[in-house]
């Protein structure tokens, strides 16, 4: 049975996690006489989970992500592309099914390091990372089985994996500032 403290941490969250997911990734390029936006395919979904990881322990993540997936299939669709059942025939959901590793190798982090270093972080974060793709493919692969397109597992794949992958790793620098604010309030407990 939850506490009240844990249900609050569940609730923030779950927060944000849906937050981060409607919030896409947007840099300004200058050009020569103007100043123009590039807008990448991904969302700050990724970072937040990651982050929300290494302030709550892995339990209260998963159930957070484990509601927000049963929100987006079931009731209102607050996947980056969508939602609702349909969504479980998308390539999308086998990366939201890549979480779960994720959230688990970044667990492994704090349960070995008292203090996190920039290193270690880098290291958990491209194995949990990689392991969300793996996840990712591995959903393709099957969906490939049961519909028998495999015409379409290169396109997905590439779209989705190869595409993203570079993305997904540079979006654990803004994390690395965030590490020795983790570092000084775990010292202070």
């Amino acid at each position: 049975m939850l506490n009240l403290k844990k249900l609050i941490e569940v609730f923030i969250s779950l927060q944000i996690i849906i937050i981060s997911t409607f919030i896409p990734v947007i840099f300004s390029i200058p050009f020569t006489n103007k100043i123009g936006t590039f807008e990448i395919p991904i969302t700050w979904q990724i970072p937040s989970i990651v982050m929300i990881t290494l302030i709550f322990k892995s339990k209260i993540v998963i159930k957070a992500f484990s509601i927000y997936l049963i929100i987006g299939l079931f009731f209102i669709p607050v996947f980056h592309q969508g939602g609702s059942l349909g969504y479980l025939l998308t390539p999308n959901f086998g990366y939201l099914l890549g979480m779960y590793p994720l959230i688990i190798i970044i667990e492994n982090l704090n349960k070995r390091i008292q203090i996190i270093n920039y290193y270690d972080f880098l290291k958990y974060g491209i194995i949990g990372i990689c392991s969300l793709h793996i996840t990712g493919i591995i959903y393709n692969c099957t969906q490939v089985l049961f519909t028998r397109q495999s015409e379409l597992l290169i396109y997905n794949i590439s779209k989705y994996s190869i595409g993203k992958f570079g993305y997904h790793l540079l979006m654990l620098t803004p994390i690395t500032l965030f590490i020795k604010i983790i570092n000084n309030n775990r010292n202070k407990r």
